[in-house]
């Protein structure tokens, strides 16, 4: 239960938030957490909600403990034990899967992912009653995490609304030929998303937002919303894990409730 000590903590972490401005019913219920609002020392301060950062552990979960009570959650978060693949799960699922996106047909079940660069993506269809949160950093983009989650969600990609959430800039990206041959080859229309590096050969600036639009709008989804932010940039906001490597995660989050 809530006390009283925690109440400026978790003000704090609501003030903080960010909420998807999105087309979604009214049962949905969506958030993206900044740094702010939590107990964690320096440089994982303060809301690190990442467990395998080497933070304190009883710091991240007391962070978990006021996300789940500042934003009056159903239930505890799903976790995933992120790797930076293409693979989804259906949730609830024990033990704690690895997997890069999870997705739900159960109201008061919360999907999150965790991510300091990568982007967070959230799905929910026309009707509100299946949603999906998807991390997606390069790796997973290309193997075709976003695809995967809308079809083994059974999303009908032309009646389901995306967020992308913060993520790495397309000022701040910097990234080798092969991860722009891995995306061209995919998706011709690709090449649009990466700027050469001036003085830089084989070096490029990948657009992740745009990237996953294109992958987006080739499934067939047409309502995205979101995207424009950059987590390296705004070290007053965000965690970075390129621009700090020793830092915390903040979650995305995803539920329906059953009675709105």
């Amino acid at each position: 239960m809530p006390n009283q000590t925690n109440l400026p903590l978790q003000q704090a972490l609501v003030n903080a938030c960010i909420m998807p401005d999105w087309t979604v019913p009214p049962q949905v219920k969506a958030y993206s957490t900044t740094r702010w609002g939590g107990v964690s020392l320096p440089p994982y301060d303060s809301l690190n909600l990442g467990a395998h950062t080497g933070d304190d552990p009883q710091a991240v979960a007391h962070n978990r403990q006021l996300l789940q009570q500042a934003l009056q959650l159903p239930s505890e978060p799903a976790w995933l034990q992120q790797i930076h693949s293409g693979t989804p799960v259906e949730l609830p699922a024990l033990p704690t899967p690895q997997a890069d996106a999870a997705y739900t047909h159960q109201a008061n079940t919360v999907c999150a992912v965790l991510t300091a660069d990568c982007m967070p993506v959230l799905f929910c269809n026309a009707s509100g009653t299946c949603v999906a949160a998807a991390h997606a950093g390069w790796r997973g983009l290309a193997g075709g995490v976003l695809e995967n989650t809308l079809s083994a969600a059974q999303f009908i990609p032309a009646h389901t609304s995306v967020w992308l959430g913060p993520a790495i800039g397309a000022q701040a990206f910097e990234v080798g030929e092969e991860v722009r041959e891995a995306f061209v080859a995919h998706l011709p229309v690709a090449a649009q998303a990466f700027q050469p590096v001036l003085d830089k050969p084989g070096h490029w600036l990948a657009d992740l937002y745009l990237l996953a639009r294109q992958r987006l709008q080739h499934a067939g989804v047409t309502q995205i919303f979101g995207g424009g932010f950059c987590t390296l940039q705004n070290p007053q906001t965000f965690f970075s894990y390129r621009r700090d490597t020793i830092t915390g995660r903040m979650a995305t989050l995803i539920y329906y409730a059953e009675n709105s």
